[in-house]
């Protein structure tokens, strides 16, 4: 016996906001974006280490990378070195603010390792954007 209930569900994340499976353009895989994370949070961890700073000065330099560069380069240093770009659902520029946003969320933790099923976390839905391949 079959079932003909329809779900919601999308055959590949990104299906449903109309972005392709795979290649540029495609939604930014978890690899990817955990590797963008390491970057991005060891370049923290460096830069702090030459001032001797504590761990919440660790933060504070991933928060400044990540507001700083997600409006200038369409990303961090670690999205761009992964071969991502951050931008709103529309295409256009995220702004000042998005980042902002983004970012406070992003160092909460929380938010972020909870996605839906585009692999959108919550830091980037309240903030309207999308971390796509480049």
């Amino acid at each position: 016996m079959t079932s003909d209930v329809t779900t919601d569900a999308s055959a590949y994340p990104g299906e449903r906001l109309g972005l392709p499976a795979d290649g540029s353009g495609s939604i930014g895989r978890l690899g990817r974006r955990v590797g963008a994370l390491f970057i991005d949070y060891g370049a923290a961890y460096l830069i702090s280490g030459f001032f001797a700073w504590d761990s919440m000065a660790i933060l504070a330099i991933f928060a400044l990378i990540q507001v700083v560069f997600l409006p200038t380069l369409q990303g961090s240093p670690g999205h761009r070195l992964m071969g991502m770009k951050l931008v709103r659902l529309d295409g256009a520029w995220v702004g000042p603010w998005r980042p902002l946003v983004r970012t406070l969320l992003l160092i909460i933790v929380i938010p972020a390792v909870i996605w839906d099923a585009d692999q959108r976390g919550l830091h980037d839905k309240a903030s309207g954007t999308v971390l796509l391949r480049a």
